[in-house]
């Protein structure tokens, strides 16, 4: 009999409507059978673990992805898959956070939630929780059939470091623009397997550490030079997200140009991220993004920005010379980069 954990961070899925006042209440996740007896009928042993004090997801920080790490950690060798309930908002942080965080994790660890509280009647929820369960729980033999970090919602399954929250308004609200569904479900669930990571043997091992002397500059047309070097020139900054039009293009402008160098030259680590929901970044393709390969800007290739600064953050603090930590930030540490894409140029 497979084990699974659920465990509950906050959220919108967490919430129950009081029948008389009509107001949304938390929800005791420990009463979650009785509330979902849909459950029951899973041949798995089902524990829920429920933090003490629920999280509004746009309250998420990384002291709350080494929280959730280590519970993963601690039950590793006791449950054979992990649902984590979480809000929307900052679902795909989270996910990116945690596929960079946990190495060797060769077990499934499906994110969900809802975009209506689990006790309304059109809630979106309890499907969402019922099939990442059944997700969770796959296997082919001894292995699992998703052994990574992944978001399920709406009849999807995507890759965790893919994941883009893009709709706020129907239930469809994630996507992975850049990379193939994980899995479909309908009747049944249909997997893709060629884009699923494969088995790893070893052990789990956590990564904990983050820099968050970080920043993200976005540009815009007609952006003035108190704007972007009101950013560059914060205090202490370490590493800097700059979001780019189209394949990674910016203004011609010599005050810009001339505040970039200057972040390069102080030991910032840049990185290029596209400002389109899907595609590549190709530094030099246009004059406009040129400049980048010239002081030193690192090509984000086809990162989400959720997974760039996550990751941005693990690579700052691992406190090495700026040439080591941009070659690490170009390595694929968990499916994140297609490095096999025309665009990828390595030195």
């Amino acid at each position: 009999m497979k084990k699974i954990l659920i465990i509950y961070t906050g959220g919108t899925i967490g919430m129950i409507q009081d029948p008389i006042t009509e107001r949304l209440l938390p929800f005791n996740f420990d009463r979650l059978l009785d509330e979902i007896p849909e459950l029951n009928k899973f041949k798995c042993q089902l524990d829920t673990f429920s933090f003490k004090n629920p999280v509004d997801s746009s309250n998420i920080n990384p002291d709350i992805w080494i929280s959730l790490a280590e519970i993963l950690e601690k039950n590793y060798k006791i449950y054979d898959g992990f649902v984590i309930l979480h809000g929307t908002d900052t679902m795909a942080y989270t996910a990116s956070a945690l596929s960079f965080m946990l190495s060797g994790l060769n077990k499934p660890v499906i994110l969900t939630g809802s975009q209506l509280p689990i006790g309304m009647v059109r809630t979106d929820g309890k499907e969402n929780l019922i099939t990442a369960i059944e997700i969770a729980g796959s296997y082919q033999g001894d292995i699992a059939i998703v052994n990574e970090v992944a978001v399920y919602f709406e009849n999807e399954l995507h890759r965790g470091n893919r994941t883009l929250k893009m709709n706020a308004a129907h239930f469809n609200a994630f996507g992975s623009p850049n990379y193939s569904d994980l899995a479909k479900s309908g009747i049944y669930i249909h997997y893709n397997h060629h884009a699923l990571l494969p088995f790893k043997k070893g052990e789990l091992k956590v990564n904990n550490k983050f820099n968050q002397n970080v920043a993200i500059l976005k540009t815009f047309t007609g952006m003035l030079p108190s704007y972007y070097e009101s950013i560059i020139n914060i205090k202490g900054l370490k590493g800097l997200i700059i979001e780019t039009f189209g394949s990674g293009n910016a203004p011609d402008d010599q005050k810009f140009d001339k505040a970039v160098k200057k972040a390069s030259a102080n030991g910032i680590l840049m990185v290029n991220i596209t400002q389109c929901i899907q595609g590549f970044v190709e530094q030099g393709r246009y004059q406009t993004s040129e400049k980048f390969n010239t002081y030193g800007v690192v090509s984000g290739l086809d990162l989400t920005t959720e997974a760039a600064m996550v990751k941005l953050m693990m690579v700052l603090a691992m406190d090495g010379s700026l040439d080591k930590m941009k070659e690490v930030f170009l390595e694929d540490w968990a499916g994140e980069l297609t490095l096999s894409s025309p665009y990828y140029k390595p030195e």
